[in-house]
């Protein structure tokens, strides 16, 4: 197996659509050779752990409704491309992803952190959720199989905040600036929403070079 480290975070509409378009070229392939990990970015590092209002959010960053208009117009055409519904005017909240990236956390150790990724995305890209809310993570979190009141004591405490602010920091250090960011086998980064065209030739060459050192 080829190790493939996602570095994303679950509020960023890129990473659904890159998550989207790898999820098909795997389907395509399913002779591919990846074990995938998720890993902890968070775009929004300083946001309240509250969150705050999601038209105040936008309009800040893009510097009014205009530009955040202009600003999602590719990301819209993307996700029709991954075959994603995107029902962005549900979403009423921009919040802070610290425990939503401790449950994504928690999900590996269980073997559950594809379903729960997953099931955040489309908590918040679909069905307009706060997934900042201990509430929504702990029904998450029960939706895939994990003991929902576990992870609500889990969530009311300390529990693995610093490990996640601490992968996130080597991340950055790292260089990765932006995400989605995946690292194959620890060495090559492919950074974006890449095409499945895209992971369907990686997945053909690592297969071929797989090939070639067993003959020789």
């Amino acid at each position: 197996m080829v190790r493939l480290d996602i570095i994303s975070d679950p509020i960023c509409p890129w990473c659904y659509v890159g998550k989207a378009n790898l999820d098909r070229a795997l389907t395509e392939n399913p002779n591919h050779p990846f074990s995938i990990e998720w890993h902890p970015y968070q775009l929004n590092p300083d946001m309240p752990l509250e969150g705050m209002d999601r038209r105040a959010y936008l309009e800040g960053k893009f510097g009014g409704k205009e530009g955040a208009v202009t600003a999602y117009a590719p990301l819209v055409k993307a996700a029709e491309a991954a075959g994603l519904t995107l029902n962005l005017e549900s979403i009423k909240t921009t919040p802070n992803t610290i425990n939503a990236h401790r449950l994504i956390h928690w999900a590996g150790l269980e073997d559950r952190q594809i379903a729960v990724v997953s099931a955040l995305f489309k908590a918040y890209f679909v069905d307009g959720r706060n997934i900042g809310d201990t509430d929504v993570l702990a029904d998450i979190a029960d939706s895939v199989g994990m003991d929902a009141a576990v992870v609500r004591r889990l969530l009311e405490g300390d529990q693995d905040i610093q490990d996640i602010q601490d992968r996130d920091k080597h991340s950055r250090e790292m260089g990765v600036t932006g995400v989605p960011c995946f690292i194959v086998a620890g060495q090559h980064a492919v950074p974006g929403a890449q095409p499945p065209e895209v992971w369907a030739k990686v997945i053909a060459d690592i297969n071929a070079q797989s090939a070639q050192e067993a003959k020789d």
